[in-house]
Formats: C-alpha cells, structure tokens, sequence
C-alpha cells in the first residue's frame, strides 16, 4: 500500500514535523521504495518535487525537509510500484491544468480493469493507473462543467460521483486540491486530525521526534493532516469511513452534502466491474 499525506490549513503553514515522520515510511520504518514526491501550493501555482528514489534516503527530501516551505494545501505521496514501472514519469503526485486551475492528485490502491475512453485533453504520461484515473476525473469534471469551474457543493457532488464509480474497479484512496479546497476519498483506509487551540505537543510514531504546537502557532491557527495512517502516537487520528469523500478547506473539514458514496467492497467489484 503507498503513503498518503495531505495538509489543509487557514494560513500558510510549512509540513516539516509531519513530513519528518513520513519519509520515513519510504525505506527506513516500512518497504515503499519505489519513488516520493510532494506539492506545495503557493498561490495560483504548485511547487512539486518528485524522486523515483526512497524517500528515506533521498537527498531531494532531506531538501524538502529543511526548506520550511509554507502552504496552504500540501499534497505528499510515498509510492509501492503496482502498476507502471518505477520511474519519474510514473511518481505521485500527479499535476495537471483545468479551468486556469492547477490541479494535483495522488492515489493510493490498485485499479483493475479501469480503461476509461478519454477525449485527448487530459492523457497519461506514465503508465499507471493512478494517473489514468486522474486524467478521467479532470477529463469528465471538464465535460461535465464546460463553462467553468462549479460552485463548491456542485463540484463536490461531481467529485462523489466519480470517486464512486471508478471506486468499483479496486482501492480508490485519493488526494486531490485546486489550491482552494482538499479532497480526500477513503476506499480502504485514510485518516486526519485537526489541531487547533488549545494546541499541545505531538510525537511521531516513526522518529522519536517531538514538537510543541503551543510554541510555533497562534490560537486562530487550524490545521488539517491526512493520513494514510496515523503520524503520531499521542493524539486522536479520525478514521475515514471507506466509501466517503470529504473536503477539507481552512483547516477544517466542511459539510458540502452527503459524503458518503459507494465503498469498493469486493462483492462491488465483482458485481459491477
């Protein structure tokens, strides 16, 4: 299973406690060596750093690591090759344009039998499945909203719907940002946490690292992290239910409509696929 991290906040915000536990996932606390990479947002761009090398031993992370880039949405992604042979055409996150927006996306799961029609504006590069099932979701959100981007609770819907559908063909897990909002689909496991005042002191569960939030924000700070697992051992991480697809937007979850949608159990599969 790759490694998801994501980071919504209401002001810029740098990842360097979180990311500090979480390339540690790639080679040194767990077995994903098959690439790294990690999108910050800085306001209408995204800056991206990838590597097809462990994230652990990579010195493009050790330079992400002491540049405290700050952020409102941070997109990460540790990869454990499924599909698409290891290389840089085929490491997470992904990044493409849709209505004058940058968009970037990373999956975590393994699609069978997804080969969606698209219409040529959006293709692969690579050869995973993970970027096919990106270039589908921009392709049919372009088609289905041709005079702009939606309202916030009609692209929501959208989204649902086609995390959904393309949900039956395997694990879906997802993160996906505009820079304004971050999506967030669990298929077969994902959680969060928000910090907010009153802030305490956080450990990770993957270095014996601590940081004391009370020392490094102010009370109208808030911060969502996404998980694919928990970073820390000493706070509450929130389960995404399978089947759900939430929002995140200033550091906080918000309600758009119904979250859930159809988790992609195996008799799912089987019936619909």
């Amino acid at each position: 299973m790759c490694q998801l991290l994501g980071m919504n906040c209401n002001v810029p915000t740098d990842i360097c406690f979180s990311f500090t536990g979480f390339r540690a996932r790639g080679g040194l606390t767990d077995h994903h060596r098959d690439g790294w990479g990690i999108a910050f947002f800085e306001g209408r761009a995204a800056r991206v750093f990838l590597d097809p090398q462990p994230s652990s031993h990579s010195p493009v992370a050790e330079l992400v690591h002491q540049y405290p880039i700050r952020s409102l949405n941070v997109i990460a992604h540790i990869r454990k090759a499924t599909q698409g042979e290891i290389g840089l055409e085929n490491t997470h996150p992904f990044q493409r344009e849709l209505w004058g927006q940058c968009w970037i996306f990373a999956h975590n799961g393994n699609l069978k039998g997804f080969a969606p029609v698209l219409s040529g504006r959006f293709r692969p590069i690579g050869g995973t499945d993970s970027e096919l099932a990106f270039c589908h979701l921009l392709d049919t959100l372009a088609q289905r909203h041709p005079d702009g981007p939606p309202e916030p609770a009609m692209l929501f819907a959208t989204l649902r719907e086609l995390a959904s559908a393309v949900g039956v063909h395997g694990e879906f897990n997802f993160l996906l940002s505009n820079g304004d909002r971050l999506f967030a689909h669990c298929s077969t496991r994902l959680t969060y946490i928000v910090r907010q005042a009153p802030f305490a002191a956080a450990h990770l569960s993957d270095r014996d690292v601590t940081v004391d939030f009370r020392e490094l924000t102010t009370p109208a700070d808030r911060v969502a992290v996404i998980a694919t697992t928990p970073l820390t051992d000493n706070e509450h991480w929130e389960s995404i239910p399978p089947g759900t697809l939430m929002s995140f937007h200033l550091g906080t979850p918000e309600a758009l409509g119904e979250a859930r949608t159809v988790a992609a159990t195996a008799e799912n599969i089987t019936t619909r696929t």
